[in-house]
């Protein structure tokens, strides 16, 4: 089931922005409909789910499997991982 939606003042720019905007929520839709359709995105999840699964924590929230620089997995905290590679404020 999908989260509740959040009520109109607690959202940030962009997503009044798609709130307010079909035309363009429909457009970011399709464009990351495509890029999650690319292989190579396709390959990432897959090893990403199965080393989740080895690691037992598969589908039950909790800690970010991160990959290291000698390609192996890591357990690491989703904000740290995540905020790795999006803009800085």
């Amino acid at each position: 089931m999908a989260p509740k939606r959040k009520p109109y003042s607690q959202l940030r720019k962009s997503a009044k922005n798609y709130r307010d905007n079909d035309s363009a929520r429909r457009h970011k839709n399709a464009s990351q409909r495509a890029r999650n359709k690319l292989s190579i995105n396709k390959k990432s999840r897959a090893e990403h789910n199965r080393a989740r699964r080895n690691a037992g924590i598969y589908g039950k929230g909790g800690p970010d499997m991160s990959r290291t620089k000698s390609g192996g997995f890591v357990k690491e905290d989703p904000s740290k991982n995540r905020a790795r590679n999006r803009s800085r404020k």
